[in-house]
């Protein structure tokens, strides 16, 4: 992992229209270049929103967050992942990538595709594919940016435990093989278990870093015995949200 810093936080405060009290106040976060860092807490905590912050997607907020030392406002796109696909129904899985990134050739597209376990899928359109496999040309999708951020918000709720597996798998590969800085926002502390570098556990309201956790064995000799290690380490599952 490069020792760079990749993303800068500085949260002075962040309310959201309407509201009386404050999501954030006083939150400060940097992420090192090539780190994958998950943030995982209660429902309603923030946790999705300060990936659209981090996005440059949402700015209504009295701070700085800074991505490869420009405002994230002012940067390239980065990857991003949301919980829903967000494919668009009428292009082939083929189609959906190059319309997020025109300058994506087919060849590419397809080796896109190839890299997420999807040869043969190319025409397809999101319909005829499964929960899972949405979340794959999604994936590629995100991937077809060449994003040195990959931002993820809950990329494997409403699939079965046997294809979120599949997708740790699939993420796993491109942290190692791509190594871009990853931040993954997820209810299951499992999902960080196999995935993070790091753990970073937000609680209350102003949201605050109750906790933060390094792990430091490697993704690729994490067995189920550490794993069951990691997720008591990180305490109790936290309620499904973000």
């Amino acid at each position: 992992m490069a020792s760079g810093v990749a993303v800068s936080i500085d949260i002075r405060a962040k309310r959201f229209d309407g509201a009386t009290g404050l999501l954030f106040e006083g939150l400060r976060l940097d992420v090192a270049e090539g780190e994958v860092l998950a943030l995982v807490g209660p429902s309603g905590v923030g946790k999705s929103t300060l990936l659209r912050m981090i996005a440059g997607i949402d700015t209504t907020f009295d701070g700085v967050i800074s991505v490869f030392g420009k405002p994230a406002s002012e940067g390239g796109p980065p990857g991003f992942v949301f919980q829903d696909p967000r494919l668009l129904p009428w292009l082939s899985a083929v189609a959906n990538i190059r319309a997020v990134s025109p300058a994506t050739t087919m060849d590419e597209a397809v080796a896109l595709l190839s890299e997420m376990g999807l040869s043969g899928f190319e025409a397809a359109l999101p319909g005829s594919l499964s929960g899972g496999m949405q979340r794959r040309v999604a994936l590629a999708r995100a991937l077809a940016v060449e994003p040195r951020l990959l931002l993820l918000d809950e990329p494997f709720v409403s699939i079965d435990r046997k294809l979120v597996r599949e997708l740790h798998d699939v993420i796993s590969r491109i942290a190692e093989k791509r190594r871009p800085t990853m931040i993954l926002v997820s209810h299951d502390p499992e999902d960080a278990a196999r995935l993070a570098d790091r753990v970073i556990l937000l609680q209350g309201r102003p949201a605050r870093i109750d906790s933060e956790t390094y792990l430091d064995t490697p993704r690729d000799v994490r067995d189920p015995a550490k794993i069951l290690d990691i997720i008591a380490q990180l305490g109790p599952k936290p309620v499904s949200g973000g």
